[in-house]
C-alpha cells in the first residue's frame, strides 16, 4: 500500500508582489469535480483497477479509468502548487524484460521517445516544453528501473491547451517515436556516455552486489543502463521490435494530480490516447524468478580504495498478494520490529565500537526477492569483530521479546509520522501524488489517503504484541535463502573462508544491547533565565512579515500563516559562519557537521536527546554558512516551543560528549581514500578549496588533521562560537505571533547578551584563483575512460550589482542549454555537462561562473573548445527571442512555484535582520531576473566571461598525460 495524502491548494497569495502575467490556469476553467466511487450503503461498490482485491479504504478523490484499448488512468484535483499539472506515464517495461541480447533496451528506449516522434521533430520536444515554462531534467525526466519506465512532466500554469498540447506530444513519444538509424545512432552516443560516467566504484559495488544476492535470477545481470556489447549491437530494426512487444496501451498508466477539473483531464486523455493501437498480442510478463538456495551464501568483492563494507541478506521468494488492511498492518510490525534493532545497533556504534554504523530494512527488490537486509561499516579492519557484535544484537532481539517501552517507542515515532501526513496532506505537492500513485502500480499495490493509513495503522496496535514483535524479527532474520558479502579494499589470501567461517559461526545474544527504558522529558534539559522583553516590532518585508528585537539583542523574523498547515520551520542563525574562521589557519571546522548536534546539551547526551523528541516533530540540523551558523527544524504548532527550548539550551549548555568526536574521526578516516577513486569525487574534495584560492576554511581536512583531532581541540573551536555573536532566529509558519514572540522571549530572549567581536578584514575577504593559460592538473585512482574538466570565471558579491547577479542567472541557463544540446545531445562528448552562477551577497567579491562535466580523456580539448567557443558566440551575439524566453519561463514559473512555500521566503529573509539589503534584494529579486534583456545578456558575457580572466582544471587518471 501507497501512502498518498489528500490535497487541496494553497497559497501565500502574495506573488503579486515579485510575480504577474503568468497565463490563466485550468483552476479557473475547472467545473465542479465528478462525483467519486459510489461507496452508498445498498449498493454493490464497484472497486477501482487499482483497489481489486484490496480491502484497503479506496481514496475517493482519485477518479479512475480504463480506456477500450486497456490504457489505465486515475487524475485528481490538487492545488499545490496553484496552476500546475503533473503528470507520470508508466510503461510497464524495465530492465527485467529484456531479453539477454536487449540489455539496456529498455532505457535506450525511454531516451530515444524523448529525441522526437509523429508529433515533435527530433530534438524539439524539449524546447516546446520549455516554452511552456518547464525545466528539463526537474520538470522533464524519465527513469528506467528493473520493471518499469516512468515519464514525468510537470506543467506549471497549465491551461487546457498547453496540458492537450503536452498530453499530444506525450502519445506521440510512446506510440511512434522516431526510431530511425540516425536517432538510434546519435542517442548510442548520449546513452554510452551516461553509462560511462554512471561506472566507478559505487556502480561496480552495486553490480556485485546485485549478481551476488539474486543469482540465478534475471535481476543478477540484467541492469537497466544494460552493457557496451548490447548497446552497440543495437539497431533501429532491434529496438523497434522491443517497442512492438512492450509499448501498448495495456502497458500504460497515467496518473494526473494538479490544479485541473478531473472530467476535463479524463477527456484530454481519451481524446489523445484513445486511438493508441498496436498490431498482435505483446509480451507476457517473464518470471523473475525466486532466490536460489543452492548457489553460494558468501562472497567477497575488491574495490581499491573503498571503506570495508558488509551486508547479509535473508532473501525470501518475492509473490502477488493481496494488498488488505491485515497485509498492511503486518508490514507496519515488520517495521516496527526492524526499528527496534535498528535503534539498538545506532546505540551500539555511538559507543565507539566495533562498527561505525549499522542498519537494518526489509525492501521488496524489483518484484525478485522480499528480503530483509542487514548493511555493517566497520571502525576498522576488523570486519570480523564488527560482524560478531552486529550478530549478537541481531541474536539477542531473536532471544526474547522487546520490552513494552521499547515497542512504545518505536510506536510514537510512527505514529507521528503518519499523522504529520494528514497534518501536511493539503500542502503536500501534486507532484508527489502522481509519482505516489504510479509506484503503487509498480510494486503491485494500493495507495490510501494519510487518515486512512493512520486508521489501519492505529486498528492494528492491539496486535503489536511484545510476542508478535519477537515472531516477526525471528522470521525476518531466519526464514529464507541467508547470503552475505564483504566489500574489501584488498586482496587477501583466504578471504573467502574467513567470511563463509564467520557468518556460520554461532553467536551469544547480547547481553547489553537494550536501550533503557528510563523516560527523558523536556525538564531534564538545562534551565533558562528569566524571559526576554521585546524592545521593537517593525513591519518588513512582505505583508504579515516582521521583525521583533530582544532586550538581549536577539532579533526574531516572524512570518505567522497558514500557507503550510500545521507546519513550522525555524532557522536559528548565530555567530559568523565560515567568517568566524581564519583564511589560513585551519581548525576543524569540518567536524561540526555532525559532532556538535550529537555532543549533546548539558548532561544529555545523544540517546537522551533521542528519547526527548520520541512521538514529536522535532530535530536538529547544522550547517555553516558564509556568515552565520544555522540550526535548522521543521516542526509543528504542538511542538515548536520545546523546538526552540532544545535550540537555545544547546547554545546556552552545550554538552562535550567525546564519543562523537571518535566516531566524526572514524568515519572521515574510513572515507578518505574513497576520495580519490573517481573524477567527481576529487572534484568534491578539492574543487571549492582550489575555487577559493586555497582558502584553509573550504579545505578537506588531511588524513593527519582528522587523525589528530582531541576532544579538546573540538571544544575550543566550537565552545566560543556557541556562546557568542549575534542571534538571529526566523520562524515561518503556521503559528499566532503573539504566542510565537512570547516564546522566543523565553528561550532565546533569556539568553545573556552575548559579546560580539568584530570581523577581521582578512576573514571577509573572498579570492577567486589567478588565470591560468594550461588547465590545473589532478588525478584521480579510477577507471582510465574517465575525466572531468573544469572552466570558471570570476565575477562578483554584495548587493551593488545585484541585478547582474540576478540576470546571470539566466545567463548561466542559456549557456547550460547550449552546453547540453552540443556536448550530450549532438556530440554525446558528456551527459551531464553543468553551468552554474555563484554569487556570495555577504561578501564584496569571489563570485563565479562555474562550468563542469565529466568527459573521456581523449574529449578533455574538445570540451575546453566547446566551452571556450559557446562563452565566445554569448559575448559577440545576442541571444534570439526564443532562446531567451526558453529560459525565462522555466525560471519564471520556478519562482512562482517555489514562492508559495516558506522555505523560499525563509531562504531570502536570512541575514534580513542584521541587513536590510535582503529585504530590498528579496522583492526585488524576480523582475531583476526575469526583465532581462538580450543585449544585457550580451553585456553581461562581454564582462564576465573574459578568456584572459578565467581558471580551470582538469582530472585525469593516474598514469594519462595531459594533452
Amino acid at each position: 500500500m501507497r501512502f498518498s495524502p489528500r490535497r487541496s491548494a494553497a497559497s501565500l497569495l502574495i506573488l503579486s508582489l515579485l510575480l504577474a502575467g503568468a497565463p490563466q490556469s485550468l483552476a479557473a476553467e475547472a467545473q465542479p469535480t465528478a462525483a467519486p466511487v459510489e461507496q452508498g450503503a445498498g449498493k454493490a461498490q464497484v472497486r477501482p483497477w487499482l483497489y481489486e482485491n484490496s480491502d484497503v479504504p479506496i481514496d475517493a478523490a482519485w477518479r479512475f479509468g480504463t480506456l477500450p484499448n486497456g490504457l489505465r488512468y486515475a487524475v485528481r484535483r490538487n492545488g499545490v502548487p496553484p496552476g500546475q499539472v503533473s503528470v507520470r506515464l508508466r510503461m510497464d517495461v524495465g530492465s527485467l524484460m529484456e531479453r539477454d541480447n536487449e540489455q539496456g533496451y529498455a532505457h535506450y528506449m525511454e531516451h530515444l521517445t524523448f529525441r522526437g516522434s509523429r508529433h515533435v521533430p527530433d530534438g524539439e520536444s524539449k524546447r516546446i516544453w520549455q516554452r511552456l515554462g518547464v525545466t528539463f531534467g526537474s520538470d522533464s525526466n524519465a527513469q528506467t528501473t528493473p520493471t518499469g519506465t516512468t515519464y514525468a512532466l510537470d506543467l506549471p500554469q497549465a491551461t487546457q491547451a498547453t496540458l492537450g498540447e503536452s498530453l499530444k506530444i506525450l502519445a506521440g513519444m510512446m506510440a511512434e517515436p522516431n526510431i530511425i538509424d540516425s536517432a538510434v545512432n546519435a542517442e548510442r552516443a548520449v546513452v554510452m556516455a551516461e553509462k560511462r560516467e554512471g561506472d566507478g566504484p559505487q556502480s561496480r559495488i552495486s553490480d556485485a552486489s546485485r549478481q551476488h544476492f539474486f543469482a540465478g535470477q534475471p535481476l543478477a545481470e540484467h541492469a537497466p543502463i544494460g552493457t557496451v556489447e548490447t548497446l552497440k549491437a543495437a539497431t533501429a530494426a532491434s529496438m523497434e521490435a522491443f517497442h512492438q512487444r512492450w509499448y501498448r496501451p495495456e502497458n500504460a498508466v497515467i496518473a494526473i494530480s494538479g490544479d485541473i477539473d478531473p472530467a476535463l483531464a479524463e477527456q484530454l486523455i481519451k481524446d489523445n490516447f484513445a486511438n493508441w493501437t498496436v498490431p498482435g498480442k505483446g509480451a507476457a510478463i517473464p518470471d523473475f524468478g525466486a532466490p536460489d538456495p543452492k548457489l553460494p551464501a558468501t562472497s567477497v568483492f575488491v574495490e581499491p580504495g573503498v571503506p570495508v563494507g558488509l551486508t547479509m541478506a535473508w532473501l525470501r521468494p518475492w509473490k502477488p498478494h493481496a494488498d488488505t488492511i491485515v497485509y498492511n498492518q503486518d508490514k507496519l510490525t515488520d517495521m516496527l520490529a526492524l526499528q527496534i534493532v535498528s535503534r539498538r545497533l545506532e546505540q551500539a556504534a555511538r559507543t565507539g565500537g566495533s562498527f561505525l554504523q549499522a542498519s537494518v530494512e526489509q525492501q521488496d527488490v524489483s518484484r525478485s526477492a522480499d528480503g530483509t537486509f542487514l548493511s555493517i561499516i566497520p571502525s576498522n579492519d576488523d570486519w570480523q569483530k564488527a560482524l560478531h557484535d552486529v550478530r549478537a544484537i541481531v541474536e539477542d532481539a531473536k532471544a526474547a521479546p522487546p520490552s513494552q517501552a521499547e515497542i512504545d517507542r518505536e510506536y510514537a515515532q510512527m505514529d507521528t509520522a503518519l499523522a504529520i501526513q494528514v497534518e501536511n496532506a493539503s500542502t503536500e505537492a501534486g507532484a508527489k501524488q502522481a509519482t505516489d500513485l504510479v509506484s503503487a502500480v509498480d510494486i503491485r499495490e494500493t495507495t490510501v489517503s494519510p487518515q486512512a493509513a493512520v486508521e489501519i495503522f492505529r486498528a492494528g496496535k492491539p496486535a503489536m504484541t511484545p510476542q508478535k514483535i519477537l515472531d516477526s524479527t525471528r522470521r525476518l532474520f531466519s526464514a529464507g535463502v541467508f547470503r552475505a558479502m564483504l566489500v574489501t579494499s584488498k586482496v587477501e589470501p583466504g578471504l573467502d573462508q574467513r567470511l563463509a567461517a564467520a557468518v556460520a559461526a554461532p553467536v551469544k545474544a547480547a547481553t547489553n544491547a537494550r536501550l533503557s527504558d528510563k523516560p527523558v522529558i523536556m525538564d531534564d534539559l538545562p534551565k533558562l533565565g528569566a524571559p526576554g522583553t521585546v524592545v521593537s516590532r517593525t513591519a518588513v518585508g512582505l505583508p504579515g512579515m516582521e521583525t521583533i528585537s530582544f532586550s538581549n539583542g536577539v532579533k526574531l523574523t516572524l512570518f505567522a500563516n497558514d500557507a503550510e498547515p500545521e507546519k513550522v520551520r525555524i532557522n536559528v542563525r548565530f555567530g559568523h559562519g565560515q567568517q568566524a574562521f581564519s583564511p589560513d589557519k585551519p581548525v576543524p571546522s569540518w567536524a561540526g557537521g555532525y559532532a556538535l548536534v550529537a555532543s549533546g546539551i548539558g548532561e544529555l547526551g545523544q540517546r537522551e536527546l533521542d528519547e526527548l523528541t520520541i512521538g514529536r516533530r522535532m530535530g536538529m540540523e547544522f550547517s555553516i554558512d558564509d556568515d552565520a551558523f544555522e540550526l535548522q527544524a521543521v516542526t509543528r504548532p504542538a511542538d515548536y516551543k520545546d523546538q526552540l527550548r532544545l535550540f537555545a539550551t544547546k547554545l546556552a549548555a552545550p554538552g562535550w560528549d567525546p564519543a562523537p568526536i571518535g566516531r566524526v574521526k572514524t568515519g572521515a578516516i574510513v572515507a578518505y581514500d574513497a576520495m580519490s577513486r573517481a573524477p567527481d569525487s576529487v572534484l568534491g574534495r578539492d574543487l571549492n578549496w582550489l575555487l577559493h584560492d586555497k582558502d584553509v576554511r573550504y579545505r578537506t581536512p588531511s588524513r593527519a588533521e582528522i587523525e589528530e583531532l582531541t576532544p579538546e581541540a573540538f571544544r575550543a573551536t566550537w565552545a566560543p562560537v556557541l556562546a557568542s555573536g549575534p542571534i538571529e532566529i526566523q520562524i515561518f509558519g503556521h503559528v499566532q505571533a503573539d504566542d510565537a514572540i512570547k516564546a522566543v522571549a523565553a528561550t532565546f530572549g533569556a539568553l545573556p547578551a552575548r559579546q560580539d567581536a568584530p570581523v577581521p578584514a582578512a576573514n571577509k575577504a573572498m579570492r577567486f584563483p589567478a588565470h591560468v593559460e594550461k588547465p590545473v592538473i589532478l588525478r584521480h585512482q579510477g577507471d582510465k575512460d574517465q575525466a572531468a574538466a573544469v572552466m570558471a570565471w570570476p565575477t562578483a558579491g554584495g548587493f551593488t550589482l545585484q541585478q547582474e547577479a540576478r540576470q546571470l542567472e539566466i545567463l548561466t541557463q542559456i549557456f547550460n542549454d547550449r552546453l547540453f544540446d552540443k556536448l550530450r545531445s549532438t556530440e554525446g562528448a558528456a551527459y551531464s555537462p553543468s553551468v552554474q552562477n555563484n554569487w556570495p551577497f555577504s561578501y564584496e567579491s569571489g563570485g563565479y561562473i562555474l562550468v563542469t562535466s565529466q568527459v573521456r580523456p581523449d574529449r578533455v580539448n574538445y570540451f575546453y573548445d566547446v566551452v571556450k567557443a559557446t562563452a565566445a558566440d554569448l559575448v559577440q551575439n545576442p541571444v534570439s527571442a526564443d532562446e531567451l524566453q526558453r529560459a525565462v519561463a522555466p525560471m519564471q514559473q520556478l519562482l512562482m512555484r517555489a514562492s508559495t512555500g516558506n522555505a523560499f521566503w525563509m531562504s531570502q529573509m536570512e541575514g534580513a535582520t542584521h541587513d536590510p539589503r535582503y529585504v530590498q534584494a528579496m522583492q526585488t529579486m524576480a523582475k531583476d531576473m526575469l526583465s532581462v534583456t538580450p543585449a544585457q545578456l550580451q553585456a553581461l558575457a562581454a564582462k564576465y566571461l573574459i578568456q584572459g580572466k578565467s581558471w580551470s582544471t582538469v582530472v585525469l587518471p593516474e598514469g594519462v598525460a595531459a594533452k
